[in-house]
């Protein structure tokens, strides 16, 4: 059984490895929540999704086992209003640990996400990878990629674009939904992202690139 509670010691002994922290990176664009308790506290991280991927909510706890207190966990929500159906997630918290202050300082500003202005640096095909697991949908009509940036500003959006188009030779272009702005990566440049990341994105998230 693991410990629910961690020593200033212990909790100074873990150390993300390379892998890790671009998974995180990833994450951290996509729907990953971090929060600290207090203005003093270390971080924690969260990961929640619909019951629905719960297989690659698990395959996320097979990755970060070690820096969580508890198992996945279902969350079953109140009736939705207009429809009367119950939307039930699965989630899961890591401790709070120092070892990711480096980026929850990178991402956090005033408690709210932001994207980082180094993200060029940051953004490697694993971290991709992950930011499409999580906000990825495939269009199989149009045969693109939508990419849901919708937490993000204008700026912050075309910036994630450009770094995609410079980095990994894409056609990346930025379009309005709603009051949102979304990244499209269009057909013409679909199999050079299932090339770059049909070897490293988890099985079950394949779909998410036409696969």
């Amino acid at each position: 059984m693991k410990k629910q509670y961690l020593t200033q010691k212990e909790r100074s002994q873990f150390s993300l490895s390379q892998n890790e922290k671009d998974i995180l990176v990833g994450l951290l664009i996509g729907d990953i929540y971090a929060q600290k308790r207090t203005t003093n506290s270390n971080p924690l991280f969260r990961f929640e999704q619909g019951i629905i991927h719960k297989d690659y909510l698990y395959h996320l706890f097979e990755l970060f086992n070690s820096y969580c207190p508890n198992n996945p966990k279902i969350i079953n929500r109140a009736p939705d209003k207009r429809t009367g159906n119950i939307y039930s997630s699965i989630y899961l918290s890591t401790y709070s640990l120092p070892c990711f202050n480096e980026l929850y300082n990178l991402f956090y500003h005033d408690g709210r996400k932001i994207v980082p202005l180094n993200i060029g640096v940051l953004v490697t095909p694993l971290a991709f990878c992950y930011w499409l697991c999580d906000d990825g949908s495939f269009c199989k009509t149009t045969s693109r990629i939508i990419i849901c940036t919708d937490s993000f500003t204008l700026d912050e959006v075309t910036l994630l674009a450009d770094i995609l188009n410079d980095k990994f030779n894409l056609e990346c272009y930025v379009n309005k939904y709603g009051k949102y702005f979304r990244i499209r990566i269009p057909k013409r440049s679909l199999s050079k992202v299932q090339v770059l990341l049909k070897d490293i994105m988890p099985p079950m998230m394949l779909y998410k690139i036409g696969l």
